[in-house]
């Protein structure tokens, strides 16, 4: 598409349906100031509530309290063994489209029997999630936060790499936005615990797994191959301009001897 400029395999290309309506006016932009502030106040390291430790009695105290906060059935409720299972809720916002398994046969690219390489392409289709698609799911208290991304993941039938996708907590405080990536092992419910039923106190998003460095494990031999093509005619293409504007300085110094 000329608007969003997505690239895919050749092969690919009759597989992709995207919703592209061109580039985001004005308006469009989801909780743009929003994004700012997370931008600038990300953190890294939990806060001291989140490292606190709490005993079987502490525990069972905090799922009373909490049970009595909210105005909903989606209770926490302590089990036998000691685990505690609840309810979180987690909005969905992601910038980029997601892939999820076609609905319908796709015709052949080319025309007669298909070959063995098209045989072995997986069918997929790829669109943008609705902005502010929340999901509450029911989990046990040793959850992990990939565990979480995994049942998200399942519940869109999104075949991606879960690896593509962070899970982030979010928090409101003194006017700031606050924004930190969990780890894997990190357990939601948990958190959810200790913060309480406030979602400005706490609250859960997931996000493309933005780390700074990209992971490139996480993606498939043919959309490695297109980057490396990009990469190749972005190259190029600076080479170019380069070797233009020396031309022109060249050109002016002898124009002026």
């Amino acid at each position: 598409s000329p608007d969003c400029s997505f690239t895919c395999h050749y092969r690919c290309r009759a597989l992709v349906r995207l919703d592209c309506s061109g580039p985001p006016g004005p308006g469009d932009e989801d909780d743009g100031p929003e994004q700012v502030l997370e931008k600038d106040t990300n953190v890294d390291e939990p806060s001291e509530w989140e490292k606190a430790e709490l005993d079987q009695a502490q525990v069972e105290q905090r799922i009373k309290e909490y049970n009595s906060q909210i105005n909903s059935n989606l209770f926490m409720s302590l089990n036998k063994d000691g685990s505690y299972t609840g309810f979180i809720k987690v909005q969905l916002k992601l910038v980029r489209p997601v892939s999820v398994p076609a609905t319908k046969r796709v015709p052949s690219l080319q025309a007669g029997r298909p070959g063995p390489r098209a045989q072995g392409v997986k069918r997929r289709t790829s669109f943008y999630l609705p902005k502010g698609t929340v999901k509450h799911l029911h989990i046990l208290s040793h959850t992990r936060a990939s565990e979480v991304i995994d049942a998200l993941l399942r519940k869109f039938t999104v075949v991606d790499n879960p690896r593509k996708f962070a899970l982030f907590e979010r928090s409101e405080k003194d006017e700031q936005v606050y924004l930190r990536k969990l780890a894997d092992e990190e357990q939601p419910l948990r958190l959810r615990l200790l913060a309480g039923p406030s979602e400005k106190v706490l609250s859960f998003v997931l996000k493309e797994n933005e780390t700074g460095e990209v992971n490139w494990d996480a993606f498939t031999l043919p959309e490695l191959h297109n980057f490396l093509r990009i990469l190749q005619r972005e190259e190029e293409e600076h080479v170019r301009q380069l070797r233009h504007r020396y031309a022109r300085c060249r050109q002016k110094m002898q124009e002026a001897l």
